[in-house]
């Protein structure tokens, strides 16, 4: 030939911009599919009109399918829909400006793209540039397209966000840097792909299924957990984290995914649910589907699949561990958005994905994706794991005393318990919204009643389910009394903690009751960790009497059994000469002081900017070992650590450091301050970073 091609001009600007990918800090055309890129091909000699110009775009192992990973496809004139193109856009005598375009239901992944030109005087294959192919919110054609601007800016490119910790009574948020943009995340995610079982046993067929994002979901849901696998993460809920880090010291998943690609694909130690979320949320963010984290006020994991959660407590009022059941003080999932094609339109939108391995399905330890809809409408037999999600938000909870191994009586059933201010980040702002709405009908009314029965008819195959009804056990017999734990000002770490028990004699007659109280450190779980104090009282409560009595937990009874999840548990077991025996419960979260942040003058990008810490020991024992680690995409490359002085008993300070934004708008900076003494504190600030 008289000719040949030299460099690909593969316009990395424009098309970066136009694919919405230029904030990938990775080299090389990352682009979406369904949509079209511009490239260049300059030949250091003329072209002539009679040569024919075929493109190939390869993916995948060596052994897949031609259909599946190499796509030929023949320069032309115009455009075919739902399939690989080249089109031309311009011909000069010694270059082609040519627009290439994947369908919209293409695997994504890392793409070889190469040109074949013949003519009579032979063939020549030319190696163009390798690029990477994501899904396309954008695109209408695509399963994930998401109509809303505002709605894509913040599932997909917002590289920062808020999960929701605490309990119902303190909702408490926590800034996390997902950091899908960040150096070698974009690969990290795309090798996770690459170490799923399936991979290893059928590595063509995996990625002939990497366009369908309900596959990539349920794939990356198996593999943010380790326990089938080489996942990411190796989560734990034993309250000893001394062989790895505690899981409240993450703030954000871009060290996390690197400490897992650089250490050998290890699993990271450790994570629980809030770090499996923030984890998948990056992934999903980067591979192109849209993503949020959802936080689930208490919070049911039915072991059985019957809808009903057992809980049991010994006749002090402590939680005993008798059953696979629990109810978690909150839960964190995530909602990936596509479509169901599998299922039908209805159940388009956010799909369920939950990394925390909490029970099998189809084998191996993941969760969904289970439609929203469908949980909503009690449709728990359709794929995936529908029946687990529909109960961590709508099971009943029983509740069970045990005098001994062989005693036990059942003494309340709690049908509005589960699943409240299920909450996640608003769009566009920090304010938390309640979508609640979107997984159950308002709680007790008929429509939700309906559902809950047409859920438990399905999980049982219309069988007989042994006279139970929405109303739980048949107790008869009305409690004589009331009680309620109230505190009297809001709880903080190293501070006594002070309530009142409130019961009142429901009936016209005096009322004899013997008061068993306990309190008992826990994990978000609602497993005790250790037992605090014990307490008990004969009490006789005249006609309808209102009766307060004042309950302390001192700061030194509590302070060496509290773990990083700052929960206590208070509970009271009333006993009424011959009537009905009342638990009454409370999960108390406890209040770390605040970060102050300060930026000190206007971000802007490549700039030094001084930032200001505010920090307080809450002890009244000295702060040692203390540890300030900042973190933020866009103003921070990678982590800052500093070392800090020693802090006196409820000592105060302030340090300062600087720190260059590297991109411009807005970017959240994260701070924890770490101590041997005290609890993990930790702060979040939003800055909008102007362009140089």
């Amino acid at each position: 030939m008289s000719f040949q091609l030299k460099a690909c001009e593969l316009h990395l600007t424009t098309n970066r911009a136009e694919h919405h990918t230029e904030h990938y800090h990775s080299p090389g055309l990352i682009v979406r599919r369904g949509q079209t890129f511009k490239i260049t091909l300059p030949f250091d000699g003329d072209l002539q009109p009679n040569e024919s110009i075929i493109f190939t775009a390869s993916t995948g192992p060596a052994s897949a399918k031609p259909e599946d990973s190499n796509h030929s496809f023949t320069l032309s004139s115009s455009k075919s829909n739902n399939a690989w193109n080249a089109v031309l856009q311009a011909r000069n005598s010694n270059s082609l400006d040519v627009a290439i375009s994947s369908p919209a239901n293409a695997v994504i992944g890392h793409y070889g793209l190469s040109v074949l030109i013949s003519s009579d005087e032979g063939s020549v294959d030319h190696p163009i540039e390798k690029f990477t192919l994501l899904f396309n919110p954008w695109c209408s054609d695509d399963e994930v397209y998401m109509s809303d601007e505002y709605e894509r800016n913040e599932y997909v490119l917002n590289d920062h966000g808020i999960l929701y910790l605490g309990n119902i009574k303190y909702i408490d948020q926590q800034g996390w840097n997902y950091g899908q943009f960040e150096e070698n995340i974009l690969d990290i995610c795309l090798d996770i792909l690459d170490h799923n079982l399936n991979y290893y046993k059928d590595p063509a067929n995996d990625c002939s299924h990497r366009g369908d994002p309900s596959y990539i979901g349920r794939v990356v849901s198996t593999m943010v957990n380790c326990n089938d696998d080489q996942g990411v993460l190796m989560g734990t809920w034993s309250g000893d984290y001394s062989d790895g880090v505690d899981p409240i010291t993450w703030s954000g998943s871009v060290d996390i995914l690197r400490k897992w690609h650089q250490g050998g694909y290890e699993p990271v130690r450790y994570g629980q649910c809030w770090v499996f979320a923030g984890v998948m949320c990056t992934v999903l963010r980067c591979l192109g589907i849209p993503n949020r984290p959802v936080t689930n006020f208490v919070s049911a994991h039915d072991a059985e699949g019957n809808l009903r959660v057992q809980e049991y407590y010994d006749i002090s009022g402590t939680v005993l561990k008798k059953s696979g059941d629990s109810v978690w003080t909150y839960h964190v999932w995530n909602e990936a958005w596509f479509t169901r094609k599998d299922l039908g339109p209805f159940y388009n939108g956010w799909q369920v994905l939950d990394g925390t391995a909490q029970e099998r399905s189809e084998g191996v330890y993941c969760c969904g994706p289970a439609s929203v809809n469908a949980v909503r409408e009690g449709e728990v037999g359709l794929t995936y794991d529908g029946l687990f999600v529909f109960a961590e938000v709508n099971a009943d909870v029983l509740t069970y005393i045990c005098y001994d191994d062989d005693v036990t009586e059942e003494v309340h059933t709690d049908i509005k318990m589960i699943g409240q201010s299920i909450s996640t980040k608003a769009v566009g702002n920090n304010n938390r919204v309640d979508i609640t709405h979107n997984y159950k009908y308002p709680e007790g009314s008929h429509q939700e009643r309906e559902v809950f029965k047409k859920a438990r008819e399905l999980a049982f195959k219309n069988t007989p389910t042994d006279g139970e009804n929405r109303n739980g056990a048949n107790l008869e017999e009305a409690p004589r009394i009331s009680g309620k734990f109230m505190l009297v000002k809001s709880p903080v770490v190293g501070q006594d903690i002070h309530l009142m028990l409130i019961i009142k004699n429901l009936t016209t007659f005096e009322c004899t009751v013997q008061v068993n109280l306990s309190s008992s450190s826990i994990l978000h779980n609602r497993k005790p960790k250790d037992m605090i104090l014990k307490a008990s009282a004969s009490l006789t409560l005249d006609p309808e009497e209102e009766m307060k009595i004042p309950f302390e937990i001192p700061y030194s009874e509590y302070v060496k059994s509290l773990s990083s999840d700052n929960l206590i548990e208070v509970a009271a077991l009333f006993e009424v000469e011959s009537g009905r025996k009342l638990l009454v419960r409370r999960d108390i979260s406890l209040e770390n002081p605040p970060l102050i942040i300060q930026f000190l003058g206007n971000a802007v990008m490549n700039q030094p900017v001084t930032v200001e810490v505010a920090y307080t020991n809450p002890l009244s024992e000295d702060g040692i070992g203390c540890a300030l680690v900042a973190e933020g995409s866009g103003l921070i490359e990678g982590q800052l650590r500093k070392r800090l002085p020693p802090l006196n008993p409820r000592e105060s300070s302030k340090m300062q450091f600087s720190i260059t934004p590297s991109r411009s708008g807005t970017k959240q900076l994260l701070v924890s301050l770490t101590s041997k003494t005290f609890p993990t504190i930790k702060g979040f600030q939003g800055i909008e970073v102007e362009a140089a």
